[in-house]
Protein backbone atom coordinates (compact mmCIF):
# COMPACT_ATOMS: atom_id res chain seq x y z
CA UNK A 1 0.00 0.00 0.00
CA UNK A 2 1.29 3.47 -1.01
CA UNK A 3 1.64 6.30 1.52
CA UNK A 4 -0.05 9.72 1.07
CA UNK A 5 3.12 11.43 -0.15
CA UNK A 6 4.31 8.37 -2.31
CA UNK A 7 0.97 8.49 -4.67
CA UNK A 8 1.24 12.55 -4.73
CA UNK A 9 4.42 11.90 -6.23
CA UNK A 10 3.73 8.72 -8.52
CA UNK A 11 0.60 11.17 -9.71
CA UNK A 12 3.01 14.43 -10.60
CA UNK A 13 5.07 12.13 -12.03
CA UNK A 14 2.18 10.30 -14.01
CA UNK A 15 1.46 14.29 -14.94
CA UNK A 16 4.47 15.05 -16.18
CA UNK A 17 4.68 12.15 -18.47
CA UNK A 18 1.27 12.17 -19.87
CA UNK A 19 1.67 16.07 -20.46
CA UNK A 20 5.14 15.42 -22.48
CA UNK A 21 3.51 12.61 -24.28
CA UNK A 22 0.49 14.73 -25.24
CA UNK A 23 3.27 17.17 -26.92
CA UNK A 24 4.83 14.69 -28.65
CA UNK A 25 1.23 13.72 -30.11
CA UNK A 26 0.91 17.29 -30.94
CA UNK A 27 4.13 17.50 -33.05
CA UNK A 28 3.55 14.29 -34.72
CA UNK A 29 0.21 15.41 -35.69
CA UNK A 30 1.31 18.44 -37.02
CA UNK A 31 3.51 16.41 -39.03
CA UNK A 32 0.71 14.50 -40.57
CA UNK A 33 -1.42 17.64 -41.39
CA UNK A 34 1.47 19.01 -43.35
CA UNK A 35 1.39 15.31 -45.59
CA UNK A 36 -2.07 16.22 -45.66
CA UNK A 37 -1.82 19.76 -46.62
CA UNK A 38 0.55 18.86 -49.37
CA UNK A 39 -1.41 16.10 -50.60
CA UNK A 40 -4.38 18.65 -51.45
CA UNK A 41 -2.49 20.73 -52.87
CA UNK A 42 -0.61 18.67 -55.12
CA UNK A 43 -3.95 17.19 -56.38
CA UNK A 44 -3.86 20.26 -59.11
CA UNK A 45 -0.55 18.57 -60.63
CA UNK A 46 -0.87 16.78 -64.06
CA UNK A 47 0.87 14.17 -63.18
CA UNK A 48 -1.41 13.32 -60.43
CA UNK A 49 -2.69 9.64 -60.69
CA UNK A 50 -6.61 9.39 -60.32
CA UNK A 51 -6.89 6.04 -60.57
CA UNK A 52 -4.89 4.19 -57.70
CA UNK A 53 -5.81 1.22 -56.62
CA UNK A 54 -4.78 0.66 -52.82
CA UNK A 55 -3.42 -2.78 -52.70
CA UNK A 56 -6.13 -4.72 -49.94
CA UNK A 57 -3.56 -5.33 -47.64
CA UNK A 58 -3.58 -1.62 -46.27
CA UNK A 59 -7.26 -2.85 -45.75
CA UNK A 60 -6.07 -5.68 -43.71
CA UNK A 61 -3.65 -3.99 -42.13
CA UNK A 62 -5.76 -1.15 -40.74
CA UNK A 63 -8.29 -4.22 -39.34
CA UNK A 64 -5.12 -5.68 -37.65
CA UNK A 65 -4.47 -2.12 -36.29
CA UNK A 66 -7.63 -1.81 -34.72
CA UNK A 67 -7.78 -5.38 -32.87
CA UNK A 68 -4.06 -4.40 -31.67
CA UNK A 69 -5.41 -1.21 -30.06
CA UNK A 70 -8.34 -3.31 -28.48
CA UNK A 71 -5.76 -5.90 -26.83
CA UNK A 72 -3.72 -3.12 -25.72
CA UNK A 73 -6.87 -1.88 -23.72
CA UNK A 74 -7.74 -5.10 -22.39
CA UNK A 75 -3.84 -5.52 -21.29
CA UNK A 76 -4.55 -2.29 -19.22
CA UNK A 77 -7.89 -3.55 -18.10
CA UNK A 78 -6.20 -7.26 -16.93
CA UNK A 79 -3.14 -5.00 -14.95
CA UNK A 80 -6.33 -2.89 -13.24
CA UNK A 81 -7.45 -6.09 -12.20
CA UNK A 82 -3.97 -7.87 -10.57
CA UNK A 83 -4.15 -10.33 -13.43
CA UNK A 84 -0.87 -10.40 -14.36
CA UNK A 85 -1.09 -13.54 -16.87
CA UNK A 86 -3.85 -12.32 -18.75
CA UNK A 87 -1.86 -8.79 -18.93
CA UNK A 88 1.30 -11.04 -20.64
CA UNK A 89 -1.17 -12.12 -22.98
CA UNK A 90 -2.67 -9.20 -23.96
CA UNK A 91 0.67 -7.18 -24.21
CA UNK A 92 2.15 -10.16 -26.65
CA UNK A 93 -0.70 -10.14 -28.23
CA UNK A 94 -0.49 -6.45 -29.38
CA UNK A 95 3.00 -6.76 -30.25
CA UNK A 96 2.15 -9.33 -32.44
CA UNK A 97 -0.65 -7.75 -33.94
CA UNK A 98 1.79 -4.59 -34.35
CA UNK A 99 4.36 -6.37 -36.25
CA UNK A 100 1.67 -7.79 -38.29
CA UNK A 101 0.72 -4.33 -39.22
CA UNK A 102 4.49 -3.68 -40.14
CA UNK A 103 4.59 -7.00 -42.27
CA UNK A 104 1.32 -5.87 -44.30
CA UNK A 105 2.35 -2.38 -44.61
CA UNK A 106 5.88 -3.49 -46.51
CA UNK A 107 3.89 -6.43 -48.19
CA UNK A 108 1.77 -3.73 -49.89
CA UNK A 109 4.60 -1.80 -51.39
CA UNK A 110 5.91 -5.26 -52.46
CA UNK A 111 2.23 -5.12 -54.54
CA UNK A 112 3.09 -1.43 -55.69
CA UNK A 113 6.53 -1.78 -56.68
CA UNK A 114 5.53 -5.02 -58.85
CA UNK A 115 2.97 -2.72 -60.53
CA UNK A 116 5.45 -0.24 -61.60
CA UNK A 117 4.10 2.25 -58.78
CA UNK A 118 7.49 3.52 -57.69
CA UNK A 119 7.62 6.71 -54.99
CA UNK A 120 10.52 7.99 -57.17
CA UNK A 121 12.44 7.83 -60.68
CA UNK A 122 11.15 8.53 -64.31
CA UNK A 123 8.27 6.37 -63.83
CA UNK A 124 7.02 7.91 -60.65
CA UNK A 125 3.58 9.46 -59.79
CA UNK A 126 3.07 12.11 -57.33
CA UNK A 127 0.31 10.07 -55.67
CA UNK A 128 1.63 6.94 -55.40
CA UNK A 129 4.98 9.08 -53.79
CA UNK A 130 2.29 10.90 -51.00
CA UNK A 131 1.27 6.82 -50.14
CA UNK A 132 4.60 5.97 -49.85
CA UNK A 133 5.40 9.03 -47.38
CA UNK A 134 2.33 8.49 -45.62
CA UNK A 135 2.98 5.15 -44.73
CA UNK A 136 6.96 5.49 -43.99
CA UNK A 137 6.31 8.32 -42.06
CA UNK A 138 3.33 6.38 -39.73
CA UNK A 139 5.16 3.46 -40.09
CA UNK A 140 8.21 5.28 -38.40
CA UNK A 141 6.62 6.89 -35.42
CA UNK A 142 4.56 3.20 -34.86
CA UNK A 143 8.17 1.84 -34.48
CA UNK A 144 8.29 3.77 -31.30
CA UNK A 145 5.31 2.76 -30.17
CA UNK A 146 6.54 -1.37 -30.49
CA UNK A 147 9.67 -0.31 -28.68
CA UNK A 148 8.04 1.07 -25.93
CA UNK A 149 5.59 -2.06 -25.99
CA UNK A 150 8.58 -4.32 -25.75
CA UNK A 151 9.77 -1.79 -22.79
CA UNK A 152 6.53 -2.21 -20.75
CA UNK A 153 6.83 -6.36 -21.84
CA UNK A 154 10.39 -6.41 -20.34
CA UNK A 155 9.16 -4.34 -17.39
CA UNK A 156 5.95 -6.57 -16.93
CA UNK A 157 7.94 -9.34 -16.40
CA UNK A 158 10.10 -7.58 -13.99
CA UNK A 159 6.43 -7.34 -11.89
CA UNK A 160 6.66 -3.88 -12.19
CA UNK A 161 3.14 -3.12 -12.98
CA UNK A 162 0.29 -3.18 -10.26
CA UNK A 163 -3.34 -2.01 -10.08
CA UNK A 164 -1.75 1.50 -8.38
CA UNK A 165 1.29 1.90 -10.62
CA UNK A 166 0.85 1.18 -13.92
CA UNK A 167 2.38 4.28 -15.51
CA UNK A 168 4.15 2.44 -18.38
CA UNK A 169 1.29 0.66 -19.54
CA UNK A 170 -0.74 3.92 -19.75
CA UNK A 171 1.57 6.23 -21.66
CA UNK A 172 2.67 3.13 -24.13
CA UNK A 173 -1.56 2.55 -24.47
CA UNK A 174 -2.00 6.50 -25.20
CA UNK A 175 0.46 6.19 -27.56
CA UNK A 176 -0.24 3.23 -29.48
CA UNK A 177 -4.27 4.41 -29.41
CA UNK A 178 -2.84 7.74 -31.09
CA UNK A 179 -0.63 6.10 -33.96
CA UNK A 180 -4.40 3.65 -34.71
CA UNK A 181 -6.13 6.98 -34.97
CA UNK A 182 -3.23 8.81 -37.24
CA UNK A 183 -3.11 5.56 -39.25
CA UNK A 184 -7.59 5.32 -39.71
CA UNK A 185 -7.01 9.22 -40.66
CA UNK A 186 -4.49 8.57 -43.10
CA UNK A 187 -5.88 5.62 -44.42
CA UNK A 188 -9.33 7.13 -45.22
CA UNK A 189 -8.25 10.43 -46.24
CA UNK A 190 -6.22 8.51 -48.86
CA UNK A 191 -8.93 6.26 -50.09
CA UNK A 192 -11.11 8.87 -50.35
CA UNK A 193 -9.44 11.78 -51.41
CA UNK A 194 -7.21 10.32 -53.87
Amino acid sequence: MKSSSDQEAYNKKAKTYKMLLYFAMISIIMIFAGLTSAFVVSKQRPDWLKELVIPDTFTYSTIILLISSITFYLAKRAIKSNNHSLTKVYLLLTLALGMSFVFLQFKGFDLLFNQGLVPFGSSSKVTVSFLYAFVFVHVAHLFGGIISLIYVIYNHYKQKYNSSQCLGIELSGIYWHFMDFIWVYLFLFFYFFK
